[in-house]
């Protein structure tokens, strides 16, 4: 499993550790990933997706899990999350109508 957010597509990045004598040394920056199941109002279920602490911000600012990926570009979801979104889009077009 890489550590990369489903719904941001946040990733590790790459810098230097810098010493008072200006040493550098490489280092790695990881986003804060957490296992958590978040609720579908559409579909009526719970979801288990690998999201980092920004996005579950993000989320919440949004008003949920539904309007969050309705709202996201294809290119940033995992492929859990597209399959997600696809059913929400899909559940949600007959009650717009």
């Amino acid at each position: 499993m890489s550590r990369r957010c489903e719904l941001t597509g946040k990733g590790l990045l790459v810098g230097h550790n810098v010493s008072h004598a200006n040493n550098k040394t490489k280092r790695v920056y990881r986003p804060n990933l957490q296992v958590l199941s978040l609720a579908s109002e559409a579909l009526g279920n719970s979801y288990k997706l690998r999201i980092s602490m920004n996005a579950l911000r993000t989320l919440d600012r949004q008003g949920g899990l539904d309007s969050f990926l309705l709202n996201a570009k294809d290119s940033l979801l995992s492929t859990r999350a597209l399959r997600l979104k696809r059913a929400i889009a899909k559940k949600r077009a007959p009650s717009a109508a």
